[in-house]
């Protein structure tokens, strides 16, 4: 058996032959319905051999991006990727196919990928304190004008700090006005209750900064406000040092790779895109912070320890979604 495999033979054999739906079964074992497909259509139990398959390829181009995402994002090794695919995205991939899927977009050499990332030696990672969901970082993205476009529009993102769970909204400006209506949208969508806030010091979140200087915030800014309404603290980084609110600029260096290999025809094609990968990130995508679970996958497991943090259920959307992508060369948007 694979190390991360999460169903033993016994179990893929109580799959096989329980009369429950997919759905139900797939909520019972805590795997994807595709776990469920997988086992019930095999006939033996035990894990697949790793020899090469003989077909080109099992993969869709949509399911192909979507593994070449997960490599250059996670930097997985073969074998983890091998069992994410297999586990998420399909269930007939093979460990040599994704190989030559890796080959084929020129990132199959793992210590290579992290070289020209990291340099010689990777950073140490930025150890987060470990805190429940609710604690949820914000942050905006000047994104480039589209052709149909007369002024460039900005992405508004937040996310949770213990589920890695996001949301993103594109605005016209970047206001005081825009930035208390995405709060009241993240309150909105998220399944937990928002306690505490952390931005920078833009004067779109704060009136902490004046021409006479740096000051004590008033409480009386219209992003101050929004958060009071939802009984969240807002709280600030430290002025100069925007690597406090490190976690949602990582994830924008995820959108900055899709704005640079994707054309996009139109601000409504962009937004569709944005869209899809809202969902795509929340719903399909393992994170290697959070055990290779997705982040709804993490919200589940801390609403069955803390329900009291949520004020509704969290659902899980998984299932891949196979509206195409397509890579194209840099710039053009």
């Amino acid at each position: 058996m694979h190390p991360e495999a999460r169903t033993t033979p016994k179990l893929r054999s109580e799959i096989k032959a329980s009369p429950l739906t997919q759905a139900a079964l797939a909520k019972q074992y805590n795997v994807s319905r595709l776990t469920i497909r997988k086992w019930q259509n095999r006939e033996e139990m035990t894990d697949k051999s790793h020899r090469p398959d003989t077909l080109h390829t099992t993969l869709t181009e949509a399911q192909e991006w979507l593994v070449v995402e997960l490599r250059k994002t996670l930097l997985l090794s073969l074998d983890d990727l091998t069992h994410i695919t297999q586990e998420y995205i399909n269930a007939d991939a093979s460990r040599s196919g994704i190989d030559r899927c890796l080959r084929r977009h020129g990132i199959a050499n793992l210590a290579v990928m992290k070289r020209e990332l990291y340099g010689e030696d990777p950073p140490p990672k930025k150890v987060f304190k470990d805190y429940e969901p609710g604690y949820i970082h914000i942050d905006i993205k000047y994104l480039p004008k589209m052709p149909d476009e007369k002024e460039h529009q900005y992405l508004y993102v937040a996310i949770d700090r213990a589920s890695r769970m996001v949301c993103l909204a594109i605005y016209p400006d970047k206001t005081a006005a825009s930035t208390a209506d995405f709060l009241s949208k993240v309150e909105q969508r998220f399944p937990i209750k928002v306690q505490y806030v952390l931005t920078d010091n833009g004067k779109e979140f704060t009136d902490r900064f004046t021409r006479k200087g740096e000051r004590d915030p008033t409480g009386k800014h219209k992003f101050d406000k929004a958060c009071e309404r939802i009984k969240a603290e807002h709280r600030l980084t430290k002025p100069r040092h925007p690597q406090t609110n490190g976690m949602v600029e990582r994830f924008n260096g995820r959108i900055s790779d899709l704005l640079q290999t994707t054309r996009f025809a139109s601000s409504n094609e962009l937004a569709e895109a944005i869209k899809h990968y809202e969902r795509l990130y929340n719903h399909c995508i393992p994170q290697k912070a959070l055990g290779y679970k997705t982040p709804i996958q993490a919200l589940k497991e801390w609403q069955k320890k803390k329900p009291d943090l949520f004020k509704k259920k969290a659902y899980d959307l998984s299932g891949l979604n196979t509206r195409k992508v397509r890579p194209s060369g840099r710039g053009g948007h």
